[in-house]
């Protein structure tokens, strides 16, 4: 709007300027012709009272013009006669500024004096006889351009203020619902994506509330898609804990029958110390085997049980629980866990315990029967480094991606890889690292690092 004002303003002034120039030029002319008529028989004859009384006449004719100064030269340029005989007396020299100050129009103006001049040679009979030098008062003709650019400049600046609080208004009321959007945009890059209610949608613009229909049907979407994940990944820990199901049993009942042959001794030859103690001794070391396989059960799939610090313990009871899938793959299992920490870490030991295993058994499913697989482990006050390695043909791509990109990707979405979709939330809940990496003599080993020290969480968080 200043830019369109100022453009507006530039050509009103200028056909302004313009409007006045020739209008100057027509009063000047006539004011000209007029006075050659009356003063060229009294300069024919250098009658000077004449051509006095001539310019002395003009001077209360032509008031619009509002001359200043008018002065007759002849035809050897002395002054004959002159509006001011004070300043410029009769018969004496023109002064030289006033013939160096004529510019190539009729009238020139000097805006620093408000004033212009214009000149006529008198000719009579085809011969030069003298000169009129005239000298106007021009500065009604500035006062009137001053007044038009203040009332441009005011109407201008009044438009101008007019519409752009009215583009500031419509614009405003356009970028509404953009600020609604937005605003659940940003509530969803925190974690709270909520959809856009029916009373905040625009009435009047169909486009903007198509938009806010999709964004609905975005939030609904991955509402279902992470409802879906949550629900894929508890039956994959509930199929998890099936496959060691049928271990533990295995592990459960081979106690329980040394358990049933020292009570039939018992019953039989109780009466003697000796089988008696031996037999007491054989029950409570079953007993002992099968509360700790069912110990160690509980602890990895029970959240109350699982809020405990991390020690070295529980990595043996992930140990303990994998055996029984080893045994029936008749694989061997390469434990190497180097502790030189205190007894426990600072950090939950259920989510640790959870993503070792799954992580085991996935090298165990990875592996031919027969195979080996590994794990190691090593501990320091400001980090827990763990490795797990197998000799299968490699993980896929899009299974990887679940474990190293922060999106987990479509393999997620069909219910592919949610036992690493969930050893990667426990890694980013505990601000972690997660490589994966080939070995030379073929294999896959996937590496967990988690940092122990709230520094080291904020370093690796951002």
């Amino acid at each position: 709007m200043v830019a369109v004002s100022a453009a507006i303003s530039e050509r009103v002034l200028d056909r302004l300027s313009r409007t006045q120039g020739r209008f100057l030029d027509g009063l000047a002319e006539t004011y000209l012709d007029g006075l050659s008529s009356a003063v060229v028989p009294a300069v024919l004859r250098a009658d000077v009272w004449e051509v006095f009384d001539a310019l002395d006449r003009s001077a209360s004719s032509y008031g619009a013009l509002a001359p200043l100064e008018t002065i007759v030269t002849g035809a050897d340029g002395r002054v004959l006669a002159a509006s001011d005989p004070g300043r410029i007396a009769a018969y004496s020299e023109l002064p030289k500024a006033y013939v160096e100050r004529y510019g190539s129009g009729l009238v020139t103006i000097d805006e620093t004096s408000m004033t212009g001049f214009a000149r006529r040679d008198l000719v009579y009979q085809g011969l030069p006889i003298g000169t009129i030098h005239a000298t106007f008062d021009v500065a009604h003709l500035f006062a009137e351009r001053r007044e038009i650019l203040i009332t441009l400049l005011v109407t201008n600046g009044v438009l101008a203020a007019l519409f752009s609080l009215g583009g500031f208004l419509l614009v405003r009321r356009m970028i509404g619902p953009m600020r609604i959007l937005e605003s659940h945009m940003r509530a969803a890059a925190n974690g709270t994506a909520e959809p856009i209610s029916l009373n905040e949608f625009p009435s009047r613009d169909p486009e903007v509330a198509s938009l806010f229909r999709g964004y609905n049907v975005l939030v609904h979407s991955e509402r279902e898609r992470a409802n879906l994940a949550m629900q894929l990944a508890e039956e994959e820990k509930l199929a998890s804990l099936g496959r060691l199901a049928s271990g533990m049993a295995h592990e459960i009942n081979n106690p329980l029958g040394g358990l049933f042959n020292a009570i039939d001794t018992l019953k039989t030859h109780g009466s003697t110390p000796g089988v008696r103690d031996t037999s007491i001794s054989l029950i409570e070391r079953g007993l002992q085997g099968i509360r700790e396989v069912v110990e160690a059960a509980l602890a990895t799939y029970r959240p109350e049980r699982s809020s405990r610090l991390l020690s070295a313990a529980d990595l043996e009871d992930v140990r303990l629980l994998v055996k029984p899938e080893l045994v029936r793959r008749r694989q061997r299992l390469n434990w190497a866990v180097d502790w030189t920490v205190p007894h426990e870490l600072p950090v939950k030991s259920g989510p640790v315990r959870q993503a070792v295993l799954n992580l085991l058994l996935n090298a165990s499913a990875a592996t031919v029967e027969g195979g080996e697989i590994g794990f190691a482990a090593s501990g320091s006050t400001d980090r827990l480094r763990l490795e797990i390695h197998d000799e299968g043909p490699g993980i896929p791509d899009d299974i990887a991606g679940i474990l190293v990109d922060s999106d987990p990707g479509p393999a997620v979405r069909v219910g592919r890889g949610l036992g690493l979709w969930m050893v990667r939330r426990v890694v980013d809940e505990l601000a972690g690292s997660v490589t994966i990496a080939g070995k030379p003599e073929g294999g896959t080993v996937v590496t967990l690092v988690l940092p122990l020290s709230r520094e080291d969480r904020r370093a690796n968080a951002a």
